[in-house]
């Protein structure tokens, strides 16, 4: 049922209107505008920035989902940004709108591994059976790929989706939407947000389970009992201990205060290192070991405030909130020279933007 399935299943904006971008009058620089659903980011070593793009959707085939429908398009994309210039160096990935609603699911996140190898996640936000009504380009959905930026091309590298069939980690409804995206000396680590799980893929492609995140019982927004509230990790990063550190968006309904960060370590239940966050998309690590931390509805994603946040967690523990009005739910963050690098509006098509503001105390 939706309160206990269906809404809680990803990243589901179903509630929220289309939203204009942050536009002229925004307080931050600028780095890349006319994005379509801007999502994860990543820095290549010579300053280059890979966005991805979850594209718009498109006329179908449309497949069933929790909450309705969603509808293919071959509109995902990954753009690159490099000296000023902004180009789409891949294009045709696959992109699923959700019908009557502003969000879509597509291209998630980008890394690149020491090699320079750009690796891109393809979201769902269904059950991965639903890909084989799809074109062959569709059932590239929930997996991990590899992109050759310059030919305009990817290859599989591991078929999330098919994992949730066999596997199914967290031993839920099937539901897979590869999300955050970590690349390591062994391979890669993949946030399954439908999934509430974390994934390694081994530079052989073979995947295995790091930790499941379980639901947990929070007070129904309607009165009675309380209901169970799915976990949806939605990003992962190396903390200065070297541990994995996981943020969490929350399912349905989505309360206020009721994310957390959880600390990684394969093998162990998942800890709990940093809790009060709301909605939260993505994390980074500054420099200087400070965490900084993206919610992409601060007021919660039933509030219909479209503004998000980004906060500062010191390394003891006080917290700053360094951006706020003039987030229109951001998406996507990386720490650079100084900077936060933040997808601002990603559930935009055709005004998404990429802004950086700067992070006060940061140098490099």
């Amino acid at each position: 049922m939706i309160i206990g399935t269906a809404l809680s299943t990803g990243l589901s904006l179903a509630v929220l209107p289309a939203l204009p971008a942050a536009g002229q009058d925004s307080p931050w620089r600028v780095v890349a505008s006319g994005l379509d659903s801007p999502r994860g980011l990543a820095f290549a070593p010579n300053g280059t920035l890979y966005v991805a793009e979850a594209g718009v959707g498109g006329a179908g085939p449309c497949v069933p989902h929790p909450l309705g429908q969603i509808c293919y398009g071959a509109t995902g994309a990954v753009t690159e940004v490099k000296r000023g210039d902004q180009t789409r160096v891949l294009t045709g990935l696959p992109s699923f709108e959700l019908q009557g609603t502003p969000e879509v699911f597509g291209p998630s996140d980008v890394a690149l591994n020491g090699s320079g190898n750009l690796f891109v996640t393809l979201g769902l936000g269904a059950d991965p059976a639903v890909r084989a009504a799809l074109p062959a380009e569709g059932q590239t959905a929930a997996t991990l790929v590899r992109a050759k930026p310059a030919q305009g091309t990817f290859r599989l590298v591991a078929d999330l989706g098919g994992f949730e069939l066999s596997d199914n980690p967290d031993g839920g409804l099937p539901d897979s939407n590869p999300q955050g995206l970590l690349t390591t000396a062994a391979g890669q680590v993949v946030a399954d947000a439908g999934g509430n799980s974390l994934l390694r893929v081994s530079s052989a492609g073979r995947i295995s389970t790091l930790a499941v995140f379980p639901p947990r019982l929070v007070p129904n927004p309607f009165g009675g009992p309380d209901i169970p509230m799915q976990a949806v990790p939605t990003t992962v990063t190396r903390g200065p201990d070297g541990e994995l550190h996981v943020g969490q968006l929350t399912g349905f309904p989505f309360p206020v205060g009721g994310a957390n960060i959880f600390r990684v370590e394969p093998g162990e239940p998942p800890e709990v290192v940093a809790g009060g966050f709301t909605n939260i998309i993505d994390i980074a690590f500054g420099p200087d070991g400070s965490l900084y931390v993206l919610e992409i509805a601060h007021n919660g994603l039933l509030s219909g405030d479209p503004t998000g946040a980004l906060i500062r967690v010191d390394q003891n523990g006080s917290r700053t909130l360094i951006a706020g009005e003039g987030l229109t739910m951001p998406t996507g963050l990386a720490i650079r020279d100084g900077e936060a690098y933040v997808s601002n509006c990603g559930v935009c098509a055709d005004t998404g933007e990429v802004i950086a503001i700067p992070l006060p105390g940061q140098t490099s």
